[in-house]
Formats: structure tokens, sequence, C-alpha cells
């Protein structure tokens, strides 16, 4: 049934427009033309003419079915790499406190914190980046090559030609020098030394060019070779590398739906199958029983350093350069036991090795001596030895301004004070048993008048009221 998305607004409008593309297709009625006048075929499926809804279709038409238009405002431009705009003299407000720019802040800037920022120097103020501001579209956000830069990629080429070349050029110095050396020395022993050392540089040679090899001849790297059984007798086949067909799947070991995962995607089972089995009868223990066994952890210990390395300015890469990482490990792990050694020879020279030295009487080695000490019931220390108290952290028995006890010593009425005056003001001067008898002559005035002005108030009072004739 040929019809474009068209919405019926009632079941008389849907029953016509039937009757007029049954009317279509036997030829009774013209065609349906689309917006740009083309003719649409009557017999083309419901499915092929109808639009998708979002395309909000309001009349018959088969430019969904077409190839779409790219958008006109479509570029392929990209921002422009490092650009600068205005380097400013001094500091701005507002800007980097870092570099001085007026495009980021601290905490975006891409430059090595300086120990003193640009706004308290105002030296090497950096200039101004580049802003652009431009929309894509979808192609344009789902290119992924927008913006790439073949000559960065030339660059690289470029360092691997330089290195290739120096290595041709020293590998020819070494072969000139040989050549000389064997025509200054024309003995007999000479010659023969000469002829080991020149079979001995080819061998390095060799070494250095193995890893130039036909990519041809790795190609079927994952065969075996073997014999193939067939009716009319033996002939050699190749069979790929797989699992034998006796070998149980590790997914089979244990069928319990609450053991190890098996992931289907990558064949891998991390964890144990059958952790409570005997592990002498057993063949596989999980994926992780080989990543922590075996070289597997020599082997992550060797990319680590790689990565180290190469973040401090080493030229290495694991999967670039293999030998030359594993080189560079090795010479590190050398130097590394060295300087340990020497430490270890410096400290023994300056502290003596009490291991090399006599041997420990053996009261001292037990614990034993002739000192008497007591004890109670209880395993306390009565006499003989004084428990060590444990050190704080925080300074004691400091005493400040003439006091002879620390602060808190004293508590009343919910202060806190000095034992030896009974101040409670932290900072203040000790004035010893002078200032407490002070204190407490002090009290007791306050307490003297406090009870003459109540008797006062009330002698006062009294009189008001007899005057008054309310007594």
């Amino acid at each position: 049934m040929a019809t474009a998305s068209v919405a019926f607004k009632s079941r008389e409008d849907h029953r016509k427009q039937i009757e007029l593309e049954e009317a279509r297709k036997a030829g009774l009625a013209p065609a349906e033309v689309d917006e740009d006048g083309k003719e649409i075929n009557p017999h083309i499926p419901q499915y092929m003419s109808s639009a998708p809804w979002y395309l909000n279709a309001e009349k018959p038409s088969l430019k969904h079915q077409r190839k779409w238009k790219s958008d006109p405002n479509y570029t392929k431009a990209w921002y422009d790499r490092g650009a600068k705009t205005h380097q400013a003299d001094k500091y701005r407000k507002g800007a980097c406190q870092n570099c001085g720019a007026m495009t980021h802040d601290a905490k975006s800037c891409m430059e090595r914190p300086r120990k003193t920022g640009a706004k308290y120097t105002g030296k090497y103020i950096a200039p101004d980046e580049k802003i652009e501001t431009f929309e894509l579209d979808y192609d344009g956000k789902r290119d992924r090559w927008n913006g790439f830069e073949s000559a960065s990629y030339a660059r690289v080429i470029e360092r691997y030609e330089a290195r290739d070349e120096a290595r041709r050029k020293y590998l020819k110095e070494q072969q000139l020098k040989k050549l000389e050396e064997k025509n200054s020395n024309p003995n007999d022993d000479q010659v023969e030394a000469s002829d080991e050392e020149e079979e001995e540089d080819d061998e390095d040679a060799l070494k250095i060019d193995e890893a130039k090899v036909d990519e041809s001849k790795q190609m079927d790297f994952a065969k075996v070779e073997k014999r193939v059984r067939t009716t009319g007798g033996g002939s050699t086949g190749t069979v790929r590398n797989l699992r034998i067909r006796e070998d149980t799947a590790k997914y089979l070991l244990n069928l319990d739906v609450n053991s190890a995962h098996y992931d289907p995607k990558t064949r891998s089972m991390r964890e144990d199958p059958l952790p409570d089995s005997d592990p002498n009868e057993k063949f596989y223990g999980g994926d992780n029983q080989y990543r922590t066994s075996g070289q597997a952890m020599e082997f992550k210990q060797l990319n680590i350093h790689a990565w180290e390395a190469y973040e401090k300015g080493q030229d290495v890469h694991m999967q670039a350069a293999p030998s030359q990482a594993e080189l560079l490990y090795k010479n590190y792990k050398v130097i590394k036991e060295k300087l340990k050694s020497e430490t270890k020879d410096t400290i023994m020279e300056k502290y003596g090795n009490a291991a090399a030295q006599e041997e420990i009487p053996k009261e001292l080695l037990l614990g034993q001596s002739e000192r008497q000490v007591e004890y109670d019931r209880a395993g306390r220390i009565i006499k003989g030895q004084e428990t060590a108290l444990p050190k704080s952290k925080y300074e004691e028995d400091v005493f400040i301004n003439n006091h002879t006890t620390v602060w808190g010593s004293w508590w009343k009425d919910h202060q806190w004070g000095y034992k030896c005056c009974k101040q409670t003001i932290r900072n203040s001067y000790c004035t010893g048993a002078a200032g407490i008898e002070a204190a407490e002559e002090a009290i007791n005035l306050m307490k003297a008048n406090i009870a003459r002005k109540e008797t006062t108030e009330g002698l006062v009072l009294s009189l008001v009221k007899y005057r008054c004739g309310l007594s």
C-alpha cells in the first residue's frame, strides 16, 4: 500500500484514502506527486513510502529514501593550534595568577607552576590564547580525522630515520676502524684476534637487524604442522593451535550459577571455579593465577619502569622498543643493587656491624641480671625497677611566668587555673601564697560588702513601710 505519513482525522477520511490508493493502483486515478513534482509509484510498499515520524512530513514524499544533502554550514576548520593574540607587559586584574594570561584561570593553566606567580612578580607575562568558537553539525562532531595534522607524524618519521642513519654511520665507522687496525698490525696473533672481533661485530650487526624480518614469514606463527590421518594414508596438514578436544572447557568445570564468572566474549574466567578442591589435582585455578605467578609480575614491573622512565624524559617505549626497555630495566636493577650495597657499607663503616662483633653475654641475651625486683600477686613491680611512663608528643612540665605548676592543675567553679597561685587567667604572672591570700581577702571583702548592702536595703525598706503605715 503506497501512502505518505498523513494523519487521518476520522475513519471516513481513512476509507477515502484507501479507495483513492486502490484507484491509483488500477490506473483510474492519477499518481501522487511529491514536493519536487515527481510522481510516486502507487505500488511502492508502505514501509518504504512512509516517512519517519521525526521528519514531520505533511505531504507525500520519498525524500527520506534518497541521499540527504549535507549541511551547507559544515566546515572542516579546526582550532588554530598554539595561536597567540596579545602579550601584555604587566599583570592585569582577573588574569591567571601563575602565567598572567587573561584567557584562563590558575586552575586551568597548562604552564609549569611557578615558585612565585606572575601576579606577584609582574614578569614573564604569557600571551593570551586565541579563543575560537564555531559549531559543528552532526557529521562534523563525528569526523574523527577533523583537525588531523600530517606534519605531526612526519616528525616521528624524521626522528626514526635520523636514528637509523646514525646507526648505519656508527657501523661504518667501526668497520673502517677495524680495517685500519688490521692493516697496521700484520702479526698473525693480532690478525686472528681482529678476525674474532670482526665476527663478533658481525653478530652484533645481525642482532641489530634481526627485528627487520619479513612479515610474510610471521603470518602463520600460530599454526602447528602435524600429521593428519586420511583414507589414502598419512599426510601433513596445517592445524590451528587451539585447545585439545579431550580437555574440559573452563566454563564446564563448575556448572553452579554462583561459581566463578565466565565472560564468553573474551573467554576469560578470572576467579577459581573450584576453590575448595585439592590444589594438587586441579589443573586450572583461574586467570588471576597466571597474572600473579611466573614472569607476569616481572613483566608488570618492567612496564611500570618504562612508564616512569618516559615521564622523567627518557625516550623509551615498551611496545615500540621492548629490547631497549628491558636493557634499561636490567641496568637500573644493577645500579640500584650497587648503590644499595654502597650505602650499606657506608653505614657499617660509620656505625659498625653489631652482627660481626663478639657474642652478647648470656645474661644479657636471656634478659638475666643481678638486680632484685619484687612483684605483687597481680604481677606489678613493687621494688627494684621504676616503670617508665610513656612520654607525650606535647611539651610537659614547662613552667611560664614564674609559675611552679602547669596550667590546668587547679579547678574551681568550672574554671581551670594554676594550683600555685589559684589564678584562672592563662597568661597571668604567678603571685604565690601572697596572691592566694590577697584573693581570699578580696573575696571576703566582697562578701562583707554584699551583706552590708543587703542589710542597708532591708532597713530602708522597713522604714518606708513604717512611715506609710504598711507594717
